[in-house]
């Protein structure tokens, strides 16, 4: 097949274990974004994609102008592909969203940014560079308290971490999120309000979805302790437009330490939150390691092996594909 792998920004694909898997297709890989007219023409070939996560949208429009598509490759939770569209075009959508298996990738990132906050690693770290050698003072993790937003495999991870670490946890979630944490003996506030000025690190762990989307609201922040640090690196949607910014020139929360946001690729540097002087920035890089790249696209190029021999799986929506004769 002629398999089109989309936005492998930093051309790591190739060099993986995985890429051996996709051995007798015609392969090509893009290694930079395109939109609309600019990305039909660059698929316009293409029998398949494989997708590398949100990076792209799959639209009826996108998918009108590729004729010669069968299927589209990912995994995980897929609100960039419009689902519905890809069955009207005959287009098989397969993605594995495997039950078991934590990003630790993503944990390990959060607890990164939870210490380069808490310990105000990039100050520090120019400063020495600069010949300035020490930079004020940061602030141990032991005794202190992180409150996790939401309490999914990625919250738990980090919830392990913060224990190592001599902190207390405290959570609060969905009324279903709260009742697993309770089940698992874990601290849950006794309201929002509770959570949001209870903690020294808040730490956001939702998917986003439209019920989640804005959730974290300005009066949320508003009730974070005075120098409580906020640490992003789950979706930017989550909270309400303009919030965080308006959060930060109030002074909660006192820091901000991001993995993600409202547009991306963010490339703009006087971006007022990307640019906030409070603000710890990394370029949506939670699940940027060798190792879950490798594990993520195995099960992505495994679909297209699947489909390609007339054994799909993983499907979305099962109802387009009929084997051939």
């Amino acid at each position: 097949m002629r398999v089109h792998i989309l936005d492998d920004w930093s051309d790591t694909l190739r060099g993986l274990p995985a890429f051996d898997r996709l051995a007798g297709h015609e392969v090509t890989v893009w290694t930079d974004a395109a939109q609309g007219a600019a990305l039909a023409e660059r698929l316009a070939e293409a029998e398949a994609i494989a997708l590398f996560r949100e990076r792209s949208s799959i639209t009826a429009d996108l998918l009108a102008q590729l004729p010669k598509l069968q299927m589209i490759s990912g995994r995980g939770a897929h609100p960039h592909v419009d689902v519905a569209a890809c069955t009207a075009a005959g287009v098989v959508f397969c993605s594995n969203a495997p039950a078991e298996t934590p990003n630790h990738a993503a944990a390990e990132l959060t607890w990164a940014l939870v210490l380069a906050a808490m310990r105000d690693l990039p100050v520090q770290m120019a400063s020495a560079k600069a010949g300035g050698w020490q930079s004020g003072v940061g602030r141990s993790l032991h005794g202190r308290t992180i409150g996790l937003l939401g309490y999914g495999k990625i919250a738990r991870l980090v919830a392990s971490y913060a224990r190592a670490f001599g902190m207390q946890v405290i959570i609060w979630a969905s009324e279903a999120g709260r009742a697993r944490a309770n089940a698992a003996g874990e601290t849950v506030a006794v309201s929002r309000a509770a959570f949001f000025c209870g903690a020294d690190v808040i730490s956001l762990h939702l998917r986003l979805t439209p019920q989640t989307a804005g959730c974290v609201t300005a009066a949320d922040l508003a009730q974070m302790r005075p120098r409580a640090v906020l640490v992003n690196t789950s979706r930017a949607g989550l909270i309400a437009k303009g919030a965080l910014l308006a959060g930060l020139q109030g002074g909660r929360p006192s820091l901000a330490a991001l993995d993600v946001f409202d547009k991306e690729p963010a490339r703009d540097p006087h971006d007022p939150v990307l640019s906030h002087p409070r603000v710890i920035a990394t370029p949506h890089i939670g699940f940027v390691t060798e190792d879950e790249f490798d594990l993520q696209f195995a099960d992505i190029f495994d679909q297209i092996n699947a489909f390609a021999a007339g054994a799909p799986i993983h499907m979305i929506n099962p109802q387009v594909w009929s084997a051939p004769a």
